[in-house]
């Protein structure tokens, strides 16, 4: 019974994984349809996470997965009922996000060490803070998110292979790698567009 639900869990985190790669490689080519692939990977992670005790990247999966729609209606149609550029955030949108690093590492952090059973609350946590700064960023098409959803995949990585889901790292070690192109890539695709639009001399 053991080896079978390890078995399943397994298998679970291999077609999760094969959805999350789709949609961090349709985010670097700046597609929307990324978040559709994006929620099917939530989904079955929310599961896999819960029999592993991860319970604030439950918390952090249940966010994405709201983010995921909002960032696709907004990618889509903006705020001017068009679909909206990248961009680089301003100092605000700097403070906001980290504040909510701050806020959600805070939050995490005691809730997980004294409300939960979680043995790694501290770990846990900073996954989770970066990661719903990053995801902010990311339904507002800012550069940024690519930096602070790296943060949280190098936190992440030691942190899956402790809980043993070797998938999961190797699926986070995977978007460290394309998380750095995609900076490059999204840097690339504004200076195009500042090229293209620049004012001729």
């Amino acid at each position: 019974m053991l080896e079978d639900f390890f078995t399943q869990l397994t298998w679970l985190q291999a077609i999760g994984t094969t959805f999350g790669v789709v949609q961090v490689l349709l985010a670097r080519k700046n597609n929307i349809d990324n978040y559709l692939f994006g929620i099917v990977a939530i989904l079955i992670s929310l599961w896999v996470l819960y029999q592993s005790k991860l319970y604030a990247d439950i918390i952090l999966n249940l966010y994405y997965l709201v983010m995921s729609i909002y960032g696709w209606f907004f990618w889509k149609f903006g705020k001017e009922k068009e679909e909206t550029p990248i961009s680089y955030s301003s100092k605000l949108e700097h403070l906001k996000a980290l504040g909510i690093v701050l806020v959600c590492f805070t939050g995490m952090s005691y809730w997980l060490r004294f409300h939960t059973n979680s043995d790694v609350p501290l770990w846990d946590a900073g996954v989770s803070a970066f990661a719903w700064a990053g995801m902010w960023l990311m339904a507002k098409r800012k550069m940024e998110n690519w930096i602070f959803l790296n943060i949280s995949n190098a936190i992440s990585i030691p942190l899956l292979i402790y809980k043993e889901l070797y998938i999961y790292a190797g699926l986070t070690i995977f978007l460290f790698i394309v998380g750095t192109s995609g900076y490059f890539k999204w840097r690339k695709i504004i200076k195009n567009h500042n090229r293209e639009f620049a004012p001729a001399q």
